[in-house]
């Protein structure tokens, strides 16, 4: 072919136009692809700050008890130390005992809900 063949040969009008509605198809199925990922990438996102502010909850929770809980024997240990006799050993370890068990009762019930709360949390970011 010569450059004039090159230069009078068009592309049919029906052709242009199935090639322009392709590349058009083709742009919007890439755009609604993006969006959807974008959207996946963002409920992952939600989900996984709310399982991380959920484990941060309840890690400060179990620090708070722990150092509850240190601070009593602490206390205890003191009180032994000045105990004057045996019966009043007795009666600071029965004591210790009791407000240790309501102690561990009260914090096993606000650990149960900080748990609640942490894997509802979690689950609503789901949706």
């Amino acid at each position: 072919m010569s450059e004039q063949s090159y230069d009078r040969f068009e592309i049919p009008k029906d052709m242009r136009s199935v090639a322009e509605a392709s590349f058009e198809q083709a742009r919007k199925a890439f755009e609604k692809f993006i969006d959807s990922a974008q959207a996946t990438a963002d409920q992952v996102s939600a989900r996984t700050a709310s399982v991380r502010a959920g484990a941060k909850d309840v890690g400060t929770a179990t620090l708070a008890f722990a150092e509850k809980n240190v601070q009593a024997s602490l206390d205890f240990a003191q009180s032994l130390a000045h105990a004057k006799d045996l019966g009043e050993v007795l009666r600071l370890h029965r004591e210790y005992v009791q407000n240790q068990m309501r102690a561990l009762a009260q914090q096993a019930s606000e650990m149960s809900q900080v748990v609640s709360r942490a894997a509802l949390d979690a689950a609503s970011s789901k949706h």
